[in-house]
């Protein structure tokens, strides 16, 4: 494979940007050149796990460059790479281990398979991840598409494209083939064009490449892409699927102003990877085209009966066209069977040259004996501002409607009417999401399933955990596409949300918060009845009201022998917030004497604000999530507190509505007893009314880590009060720390060790002089932050995982309420009063979680 070989004759240039630095052609050569000599020379089928990372990468290449045949499959799905394992047993298998270190799991020093001298690579064909039919590609397909695509593409060695696209799908291969033929530079992240910090790492490292398919485009969308300053983009490629040409009209245009080219394009896995592209000065005046053949290639058009002169099944012919498909092991014996590629889209060719996709042969279906073509229906629905995905189920036809819910009847007789069949024939579900593949592509299965749910017998995949997503977060609207953030969930549900997720899949990615229950059920499927008796259900059902969960569960991981050999990581927000509620506590009974974890927690309610709130949701639903955690924070506080208000003389009714800090009503101790609440509650009030105007929510999207550090520089103003507005207590005014809870919300958003080490200069030149002399409480404020800034996971076991989830998860209620409990108790017994105090904290939470989710008000 030449462009597998030829690595060191780049020899300085940087190969890779990733996040722990840069790796030059040399040293990558020289790693690839390593693993190579591990492999060996006689040839053995490795079945990779994929993933956008620099080992993967490595032993993608030290296999090609040493002749062995890949199976490359998605990394992040178990299920997949057990399927395929069982199907091919390879004869190597590298893959990371359960701590994360990769590995070369050598289980024949031979080969147990004969591997014809042609073949490169195996890829799952586009929508059968996991299907033992795969599409054999040699070392010419794999080298002629790398070159063809960088030659149309105009790559030279000074781009840099980002992987933003799965390694394992065909397409994201294609960025990382044709830019290492041509000596660039690949921004290795595994990131989403929708985190704040994929746009950090672009900007650092200079990128001037993006590709994507629909999917991606739409998130674009959502993020003010084109709103973006990037200098140095040069080009953006779209495949994966039909981008709508008004569109596509509209990137092009915007690539002209900005300063760089759109290249649709068209292809598929059988490919390698490219068939087609449309030239860019095209691009804004025949946007519905899929272009020219790449360079090398040819199309032709196969008659079709029911079709006319100008129309046929469009069929490609060219050096990347693959040797054929692999059902078994067998296979891989076999040498070119294919010679030319039926595509199964129908297309035509315009006077122009250009070719255009009409339709697919293989969509359509027959109902109620009319022939239906399921891509005209959602074009037709597209005209009328309706995204849906449409496939045929049996005798009916299934649309999955990106629209409210109420809008089916509407969709259904529109579609009725233009086909000319029958409503009841026509299954429509309106959804949030449309459901698409890891690829981003559309999952026509699961529209089936979400239009002709299976029978009640028989459990829809990642049932379990939409049910589990469904009870935690109250919400009946639960699909495999949601994620936790685009339920609205928040800091105060999502401890108790992780841990019943690693209970049940094991591991988590620190990112799943953003990533889709589909995705995490790829991960690992759930084993029978880990659920608490959620298994074995065909549907979701209506949440039910379970607060005393997370208690039951720790006491069943105290006393089981079993938990305690069970290894887990515990978030350092969660660690820290279980922690800390209890030496608040503690500290007030006066067991021990250890301050300064009410500030800590200040920093992480910053942490949390930016990880579930300013998330990439449409800006009316990101105020409206806002609004709803304010209430979730002050309702309780102001029921609570009015009750003690009433029943005591220790507080005034300042302190029932929130507002001493504001009023000062007094210096006593119980005067400021709620003083961390009040500055939380005012904190995130200021700042729904500011992420309420779309200049400013642009202006946050755009620089995630330059605002909040910003706040922070408006934050010291106050934390020196430069302006005299603290009150009798400084350390507890609002004005004071609110430069920590910036803080922590920029920490949520470093991705870099400079971002790091600058949030950590800040904190040890401003904090100091906070608490006077009080050396330790300043020394505890900084370990704790800077904990949350640099380690984001400690190793736990799982009875100290879930005891810290109840502590956590119950933290705010815990400080809420133990101020009318430990006085009483105090003095005669003062360890019985820590432990009440904890014990009375909880059941509060489970009260307000009982009642938030029978009245649905918060």
């Amino acid at each position: 494979m030449p462009f597998a070989h030829q690595l060191a004759d780049h020899g300085d240039r940087v190969a890779l940007v990733t996040p722990d630095g840069h790796v030059s052609y040399g040293e990558l050569a020289q790693r690839v050149a390593v693993t190579a000599e591990r492999l060996g020379t006689v040839r053995r089928l490795v079945l990779l796990a994929g993933a956008n990372s620099t080992d993967a990468l490595v032993t993608y290449l030290a296999a090609l460059s040493a002749g062995h045949p890949v199976l490359l499959v998605p990394g992040d799905s178990e299920h997949t790479i057990r399927s395929l394992t069982q199907a091919y047993a390879p004869d190597v298998v590298a893959r990371p281990d359960a701590d994360g270190r990769w590995t070369l799991d050598e289980r024949d020093p031979r080969s147990a398979h004969t591997l014809h001298p042609d073949l490169a690579l195996l890829l799952s064909t586009s929508g059968s991840t996991g299907s033992p039919k795969l599409v054999r590609l040699s070392h010419e397909n794999l080298q002629a598409n790398a070159e063809s695509i960088a030659t149309y593409l105009g790559i030279d060695d000074t781009d840099r494209a980002a992987t933003t696209l799965p390694m394992h799908y065909c397409y994201g291969l294609s960025v990382i083939h044709s830019h290492l033929l041509r000596g660039a530079g690949l921004i290795l992240t595994e990131r989403s064009v929708s985190d704040a910090a994929f746009w950090a790492e672009f900007h650092a490292a200079r990128g001037t490449s993006l590709a994507g398919v629909p999917y991606t485009f739409d998130l674009l969308d959502r993020i003010g892409f084109e709103r973006m300053d990037l200098p140095h983009l040069r080009r953006v490629t779209q495949a994966g699927g039909r981008l709508a040409p008004e569109r596509v009209a509209r990137y092009a245009e915007l690539g002209r102003r900005s300063g760089w080219q759109l290249f649709v394009m068209y292809g598929q896995t059988e490919a390698t990877a490219r068939m087609a592209y449309l030239p860019p000065h095209l691009a804004a005046e025949r946007p519905e085209a899929v272009g020219v053949p790449i360079p090398g290639g040819s199309f032709r058009l196969q008659p079709v009966d029911g079709h006319g002169p100008g129309a046929g099944e469009l069929v490609y012919a060219g050096p990347n066209v693959m040797l054929g498909y692999a059902e078994s092991p067998a296979d891989l014996a076999l040498g070119r069977t294919v010679r030319e590629l039926r595509t199964g889209d129908l297309a035509r060719r315009a006077s122009d040259g250009l070719y255009e996709i009409v339709g697919r042969r293989s969509r359509f279906v027959k109902i109620l004996g009319l022939r239906i073509d399921p891509q005209r229906i959602e074009t037709l629905l597209e005209e009328q501002g309706v995204n849906a995905y449409c496939a045929g189920d049996g005798e009916a036809l299934a649309v999955a409607a990106l629209s409210r819910a109420g809008d089916e009847g509407r969709i259904r007789r529109l579609i009725a009417r233009k086909c000319g069949l029958p409503p009841r024939v026509v299954r429509v579900r309106a959804v949030a999401e449309l459901p698409r593949l890891a690829s981003g592509k559309p999952d026509y299965e699961a529209v089936r399933r979400l239009t002709h749910p299976a029978p009640e017998a028989t459990p829809q995949p990642a049932g379990d955990l939409v049910r589990l997503y469904a009870e935690i977060l109250d919400r009946a609207d639960v699909t495999e596409d949601s994620s936790f953030v685009s339920l609205g969930g928040d800091s105060l549900c999502y401890v108790e949300m992780s841990l019943r997720l690693e209970e049940t899949l094991g591991r988590l990615p620190t990112d799943w918060h953003t990533r889709t229950i589909r995705e995490l059920h790829t991960m690992a499927a759930p084993a029978p009845g880990r659920l608490d008796g959620l298994e074995g259900q065909g549907g979701p059902e209506p949440p039910r009201a379970r607060p005393a969960t997370g208690i039951r569960r720790a006491l069943r991981a105290w006393t089981n022998p079993r938990s305690w050999r069970t290894r887990r990581t515990l978030e350092t927000s969660i660690a820290l917030r279980a922690l800390g509620i209890v030496l608040i506590v503690g500290s007030h009974v006066q067991v021990f004497d250890v301050k300064g974890f009410a500030h800590i927690l200040i920093g992480i309610a910053g942490y949390n604000f930016a990880r579930f709130q300013l998330t990439d949701a449409e800006l009316r639903e990101r105020v409206r999530n806002l609004w709803r955690s304010i209430a979730r924070i002050a309702v309780p506080s102001m029921v609570w507190i009015t009750g003690a208000v009433i029943l005591t003389d220790f507080y005034d009714p300042a302190n029932a509505l929130l507002l001493n800090s504001l009023l000062d009503q007094g210096n006593d101790r119980f005067d400021w007893a709620y003083w961390f609440v009040e500055a939380l509650v005012y904190f995130l009030v200021v700042l729904a009314a500011l992420m309420a105007v779309p200049l400013l929510a642009r202006l946050e999207r755009r620089y995630v880590f330059g605002v909040p550090l910003a706040l922070v520089t408006v934050g010291l103003v106050g934390r020196y009060d430069l302006l005299d507005l603290a009150s009798a207590r400084p350390q507890l005014s609002p004005t004071v720390v609110f430069w920590l809870f910036a803080l922590g919300w920029a920490a949520a958003r470093a991705n870099t060790v400079r971002q790091r080490a600058l949030l950590t200069a800040v904190l040890l030149f401003t904090l100091p002089g906070l608490f006077q002399d009080q050396s330790v409480r300043t020394a505890i404020v900084i370990a704790g932050v800077g904990l949350l800034i640099w380690v984001p996971t400690l190793p736990s076991l799982g009875p100290l995982s879930a005891l810290a989830g109840v502590l956590a998860s119950s933290s705010l209620y815990i400080y809420l309420t133990h101020y009318q409990v430990y006085p009483y108790l105090q003095e005669d017994f003062p360890l019985t009063a820590l432990f009440a105090s904890l014990v009375v904290g909880v059941g509060y939470a489970a009260v307000v979680t009982r009642v938030a989710r029978t009245v649905r008000w918060l």
